[in-house]
């Protein structure tokens, strides 16, 4: 008797030795870039007002960059079909150039938003070129290993973030920052045709015949993104859940207009009974998340925990820490049946740690109780690393046409900023549903978030079901 082998994983030093390193090097900068000045602005905020003034426009920062990182995800397969890989990485990081530029020279509040929400264009752009490219750049026995780098990026971009912008805050230093971000960016658009493939720009879109934008997707999605946004900045609770509430119809709109219509932001495959693909896409989602709750670790580490600005930041970036660290561990594996068992351990190792989070919240807790933050957020991270790399690989693998799978690809990206713009809204909502105390706030919240991202569970299991229906 014969048994088959386990398939072998390709060792990281295939992704990075010299075939490869210079792709993974630029994509991986790319996704860094975007994930970095999520947090980046926030940090410098407080000293950018006492600069230039526009304090009203305070919590606005995130939603513009939110809702434009969105907009780009959804462009980024018909940008890449025009322009080739390299081209379409020159115009992301353009676009994010010229943002970074308005920031640093912006004279009032109003101008430095706009700057913000042309950053966050670039970012998008970035992000989703980030996981489409890695099929045209990558032989396929690399795409776990590559997905695995890219998503890394984010978790080292949330720690990185909030870290460097607290640091050139304090020596108030907020125009160099932008101006820093612009000088990686010019120097990656320099680099990207020499380290990417160029990449065959589509027959039908160099001749100006290709797929039209598809402009009613753009505005349904757009509404839901800022409406949803607009949550997190809105006073009280009823404006935040009629802001959440808003959000839920266009999302269904958008969806139903895309099942019927020939031009779309996701693949077709997303819209066909019995194909896994919607399931996957859920999934993500949930995952992502569970990343919101990070935004809100420092507030409960300052008023519960009694900690300083600076140790809280870096207490809520140790989700992003395991994140990334878990993800660069778990590519390793190969094997399907090894595969799908962590597509669901890693919802379930999510919520475990935000219940196990939850249950360490106490009003003035001993220093020792507030350490014990650390592994539960680490084991929350976890959770997504075990799960998201080959998540992505299975959207990306969806579909062999070449059209099709670029689209499979970019929306990897627009999943994942559309579910931190809605998580970031609801946990909001939820942390002033739970108030006065800080406490409840925090217990609502992180219990809330648990049984969310619980469910993530029984939709990988649905995905693996549809997915064993379809095998011949």
């Amino acid at each position: 008797m014969t048994t088959t082998p386990a398939p072998v994983p390709p060792p990281w030093r295939d992704l990075l030795g010299p075939a490869y390193a210079g792709p993974a090097l630029i994509l991986a900068t790319g996704v860094l870039i975007g994930a970095v000045n999520i947090y980046l602005a926030s940090s410098l905020l407080p000293t950018i007002i006492a600069d230039i003034g526009g304090d009203a426009f305070y919590a606005w920062n995130m939603t513009a960059y939110l809702v434009a990182m969105v907009i780009a995800t959804m462009l980024v397969s018909r940008l890449q079909a025009r322009r080739g890989d390299a081209g379409a990485y020159r115009v992301g990081c353009a676009v994010f150039l010229a943002g970074s530029l308005v920031c640093a020279a912006a004279p009032q509040m109003p101008l430095l938003l706009a700057g913000r929400a042309l950053q966050g264009l670039g970012a998008g752009l970035l992000s989703g070129l980030g996981f489409t490219v890695i099929r045209s750049a990558l032989p396929q026995r690399l795409w776990t290993r590559g997905s695995a780098l890219m998503s890394a990026m984010y978790g080292i971009g949330n720690f990185a973030g909030p870290a460097l912008g607290g640091l050139l805050a304090q020596a108030g230093a907020w125009r160099p920052a932008f101006a820093l971000m612009a000088v990686v960016a010019a120097a990656c658009a320099l680099l990207a045709p020499r380290l990417l493939p160029a990449g065959r720009p589509c027959r039908a879109a160099a001749d100006g015949t290709g797929e039209p934008v598809p402009a009613v997707s753009l505005l349904l999605a757009t509404a839901a993104t800022a409406a949803v946004s607009l949550a997190a900045v809105l006073p009280g609770t009823a404006g935040p859940a009629l802001a959440i509430a808003a959000a839920l119809p266009l999302l269904i709109a958008f969806a139903a207009h895309e099942r019927r219509t020939a031009h779309r932001v996701f693949p077709r495959a997303a819209y066909r009974l019995g194909s896994p693909l919607a399931w996957v896409y859920l999934t993500i989602a949930l995952l992502a998340c569970g990343v919101a709750v990070e935004s809100f670790v420092p507030l409960f580490a300052q008023r519960l925990g009694g900690l300083g600005p600076a140790a809280a930041g870096f207490l809520g970036a140790a989700l992003s820490l395991g994140w990334s660290a878990t993800q660069l561990l778990s590519s390793s594996a190969a094997a399907p049946r090894t595969i799908r068992r962590l597509h669901v351990a890693g919802p379930l190792v999510l919520a475990l740690g935000l219940a196990a989070l939850a249950l360490l919240q106490r009003a003035d807790p001993p220093a020792w109780l507030v350490l014990a933050w650390v592994p539960a957020l680490l084991a929350a991270g976890a959770g997504i690393g075990l799960a998201y790399p080959h998540l992505s690989v299975a959207a990306m693998s969806s579909t062999r046409d070449p059209g099709e799978g670029r689209r499979a690809a970019a929306a990897v990206a627009t999943v994942t900023s559309l579910a931190i713009a809605f998580g970031t809204a609801a946990a909001g909502a939820l942390v002033r549903l739970g108030g006065p105390a800080m406490l409840g706030s925090a217990r609502l919240m992180l219990y809330a978030f648990a049984l969310l991202c619980a469910l993530g569970a029984a939709t990988a299991c649905a995905a693996d079901r549809t997915r064993r229906r379809q095998a011949p």
